[in-house]
C-alpha cells in the first residue's frame, strides 16, 4: 500500500475544491445539481458496470465481506433504535441521525480503494457497493416508515425509487454480464471506461459543493451520536470482525475504508423528500466529511 496521505490527500483536495466552488456559487446555482444527476444516473453506474462486468470477482471474499459490513451496519442500526428514547430526538431528527450512522459516501469509497490498491481495490470496492447499497437504502427508507415521517403516498414513491436506483441496477447489470461471460464486447468496453473515468473526480468535487459550512453551528446529542458511531465505533467493529474472519489485507482495508466513510450527500435529498430533518442532515454531512479527513487516514494507518 502506498502512503496513506499520498493516496487520500488528492481526494480530500478535490472535495475542498468543490467546497470552494460551492461557496462561490460558481458558475451558478443550477449548474451543480445537474452535474450531480449526470454523475448519479450515468457516469458512476457506467463505472460500476465496467468494473463488475470484466473483473475476476471470484478473487473477492464476498461472503466474509458481507458478514463483516452488513453485520456491523445492522448491529448499529438496531442499537440506534434501542437507544432512541435516550437520545430524545424528534422522529424527523432521528431519521437524519440514522442515515448519518449507516449511509456511506460511495464516491469517496471507490476513489479511496482505487488510490490505495489500484484495480484490485476498485474491484473489491465495486463488490462492496453491490452488497451494501441495496441494504442501506432499504434500512433508511424503513427508518422513515417506522418513524412515521412519510406523507401520504410517499411509501409507494420510495419503493419505486428504490427499485429504479441506478447504482443497484448498475451492479445487477455488471454482475449479469460477468456471470454470463459476455463482458463488454467491442467498443462498449472503451466507451464505458471513458465514462467511468469522469465519475470519481467529478463526484468528489460534487461532494464538496454539497457541503454547508453554516450547518456546522448545529451541534447536539444527535450529531455526537451519529458521528461517534460512523467515524469511530463502526470502523473499530469492522476491524475486529475482519480479523476474526481472516480477511486478506486488501479486503480488510476496503472494508475498513467503507466503514469509516462519511455519510452520503444524497442523504440530504432523502431527508427533504421523506420528512426528515434536512438542516440536521446538512450538519451531519458537512461535519462528517470534514472530520473524516482526519479519521480515515488514522484508521488506515492503524492497520498499515
Amino acid at each position: 500500500m502506498e502512503s496513506i496521505t499520498g493516496a487520500l490527500g488528492p481526494l480530500f483536495l478535490l472535495i475542498l475544491l468543490g467546497a470552494a466552488i460551492g461557496y462561490g456559487r460558481w458558475p451558478n446555482t443550477t449548474f451543480w445539481p445537474q452535474i450531480e444527476r449526470l454523475i448519479y444516473f450515468v457516469l458512476f453506474p457506467a463505472m460500476l458496470v465496467g468494473i463488475l462486468a470484466t473483473a475476476d470477482v471470484s478473487q473477492v471474499p464476498v461472503g466474509r465481506l458481507a458478514l463483516v459490513l452488513l453485520g456491523t451496519m445492522g448491529l448499529f442500526g438496531l442499537l440506534l433504535w434501542y437507544f432512541r428514547g435516550y437520545l430524545g430526538l424528534t422522529p424527523s431528527a432521528f431519521t437524519s441521525v440514522f442515515q448519518g450512522a449507516v449511509r456511506f459516501n460511495t464516491y469517496v469509497g471507490v476513489a479511496g480503494a482505487a488510490s490505495l490498491h489500484g484495480s484490485v481495490g476498485a474491484t473489491t470496492a465495486a463488490v462492496v457497493v453491490a452488497i451494501m447499497v441495496p441494504v442501506v437504502n432499504v434500512m433508511c427508507v424503513a427508518s422513515f416508515v417506522v418513524a412515521g415521517t412519510l406523507g401520504s403516498g410517499s411509501l409507494g414513491q420510495s419503493t419505486r425509487a428504490l427499485a429504479k436506483n441506478p447504482l443497484i441496477l448498475a451492479c445487477l447489470v455488471g454482475i449479469g454480464l460477468n456471470l454470463s461471460g459476455v463482458g463488454l464486447p467491442g467498443w462498449s468496453r472503451d466507451t464505458v471506461e471513458l465514462l467511468g473515468r469522469a465519475a470519481l473526480p467529478l463526484g468528489l468535487v460534487a461532494v464538496g459543493v454539497a457541503l454547508r459550512p453554516a450547518a456546522l453551528l448545529r451541534f447536539d446529542r444527535g450529531v455526537i451520536a451519529t458521528n461517534g458511531i460512523k467515524l469511530l465505533l463502526m470502523p473499530a467493529l469492522v476491524l475486529l470482525l475482519a480479523w476474526m474472519v481472516g480477511l486478506d489485507p486488501i479486503s480488510r482495508d476496503v472494508a475498513l475504508l467503507f466503514a469509516a466513510l462519511p455519510t452520503a450527500t444524497s442523504a440530504y435529498i432523502l431527508a427533504r423528500q421523506l420528512g426528515g430533518d434536512a438542516e440536521l442532515m446538512a450538519a451531519i454531512i458537512t461535519g462528517q466529511t470534514l472530520l473524516a479527513m482526519l479519521t480515515l487516514p488514522f484508521w488506515l494507518q492503524l492497520v498499515s
